[in-house]
């Protein structure tokens, strides 16, 4: 082959592949974006009836996606504990839509939790809210598709977190696997349920869910229980102190 045919093929690769590596992108929308996209009337369209905390855009391949946080707002109040208001919520809802080419906005899959009884006190949970800061939208085993990465969890009144919930849901092809997990601050009380098909999920995607793992621990956001990366190593789908 002569040379400038091999310099043509190589940068006809590399544009290929500069081309692929750019369909996938995402961002946060502003307070004006979301109010322009997302005005009470495409809410109630769409049954979103919460106040929406924050819009996730992202594009992959297969198109335009928003991914809409809302949580329901219910009261505020002054939490000595960390020196100014708190908001309260009883209920959370997550809406995934697609945007057509025709501009039209339809849901593909939805997320809905609440508060409940909590295990280990005498309380209910007090709030639940999503975890923004380990919530991400990328194309995490390279085929050119995002998979929604989202976490949530909650509180009660005394314990901040510290006898909360604690949930990871990943969507990968359409299928949504999740990692439940039950905080406590005694051991023994700590216990983690892992969908098995979480360990049928390429390595890369099973460790972008770790490292968040390890990020809520060390920002004491929770405690998972002993040697969980152990147990998880061990495709263990019930993860206990008492491993």
């Amino acid at each position: 082959m002569e040379r400038t045919h091999i310099i043509s093929l190589i940068i006809s690769v590399m544009s290929f592949t500069a081309g692929f590596a750019q369909t996938v992108t995402s961002s946060i929308l502003s307070k004006q974006r979301i109010g322009e996209l997302f005005p009470e009337s495409v809410c109630s369209s769409l049954d979103i009836h919460f106040p929406i905390v924050q819009v996730d855009h992202y594009t992959d391949k297969s198109g335009s996606y928003y991914c809409v946080l809302t949580e329901s707002r219910d009261e505020t109040f002054e939490d000595e504990a960390f020196g100014g208001l708190d908001t309260l919520n009883r209920k959370i809802m997550a809406v995934n839509i697609k945007e057509e080419e025709n501009g039209a906005l339809t849901k593909r899959w939805e997320i809905n939790d609440f508060i409940t009884k909590n295990k280990y006190a005498d309380e209910d949970e007090l709030s639940i809210w999503f975890w923004k800061g380990y919530t991400a939208f990328n194309d995490l085993d390279g085929d050119g598709l995002v998979d929604p990465l989202l976490v949530y969890g909650t509180r009660e009144n005394f314990n901040y977190t510290g006898n909360g919930r604690v949930k990871i849901i990943i969507y990968h092809k359409g299928k949504k696997i999740a990692i439940r997990h039950q905080n406590g601050i005694l051991d023994g009380q700590r216990e983690t349920r892992v969908d098995p098909s979480f360990y049928e999920l390429p390595q890369k995607m099973q460790a972008a869910v770790k490292q968040r793992m390890t990020g809520m621990e060390e920002n004491r956001h929770t405690i998972f229980p002993l040697y969980w990366e152990k147990q998880m190593e061990h495709k263990k789908t019930y993860l206990a102190d008492n491993y």
